[in-house]
């Protein structure tokens, strides 16, 4: 059963910030050693979507919190255009720290950082769950194709969608990757539509008291008050 179970959200909320507050103080690799500031990530626990990237950069050291230099505004603007708020969504990352001058997360660091990744999936319970860059794809979808077979895609893993993606950082420097990235990003609000279309056509349809009924059943009380 996962962390999460069938909690109220203010429970469920209140683990995540425990949690949080737990990732903040982390001392599990050589990352805690250099950091200015962990970065747990940010969003509300009700979200249904979460986008997962690679590990904190420069600015979200200092701030500790996820995507919030140029990336993050690319994120932002990208989820406008299929008409999501970044606010309604749990923004993290595979690493919590940054490492130094922004380098590629290294196997032992990705290994300590790992439960922190999975109870908040346990906690959230996303719908979906973009991940943002071929470390994002490595760490939550191993065995998976390259991020240059697969993007855009909709994998479905254990009940969970998946949609890998190419990271903000890198379409920031190429406009081809961009192009692909705005493309892919509304092949994800058709997945979203798809999704409410059919939880709408599984929604119980009230079914209408008749007329005739209602009056028999207003009789049974004396009849309705006038109005």
């Amino acid at each position: 059963m996962s962390l999460a179970g069938h909690v109220l959200p203010g429970v469920a909320a209140a683990r995540l910030v425990d949690l949080g507050a737990r990732i903040s103080g982390c001392t599990a690799c050589r990352l805690s050693e250099t950091r200015t500031h962990a970065v747990p990530g940010d969003g509300p626990v009700t979200a249904r979507i979460m986008a997962v990237g690679e590990a904190p950069g420069e600015k979200e050291d200092l701030t500790g919190r996820p995507f919030v230099g140029a990336a993050g505004r690319l994120l932002t603007r990208l989820l406008q255009g299929i008409g999501l708020d970044r606010h309604d969504i749990f923004i993290s990352n595979v690493l919590k720290c940054r490492p130094p001058q922004n380098r590629d997360p290294l196997p032992d660091e990705v290994a300590a950082c790992a439960h922190h990744l999975d109870a908040q999936v346990a906690l959230i319970q996303p719908d979906a769950i973009l991940l943002l860059g071929r470390h994002a794809v490595a760490r939550l979808l191993p065995g998976s194709p390259p991020i240059s077979r697969c993007h855009g895609e909709r994998i479905i893993e254990r009940t969970r969608v998946y949609v890998p993606l190419y990271h903000p950082a890198a379409a920031l420097y190429n406009g081809g990757m961009l192009a692909t990235l705005e493309a892919d990003m509304q092949r994800v609000k058709g997945y979203l539509d798809e999704a409410a279309a059919r939880a709408r056509a599984a929604a119980p349809v009230a079914v209408p008291v008749p007329e005739v009924a209602a009056r028999t059943q207003l009789d049974l009380f004396g009849g309705a008050t006038p109005l």
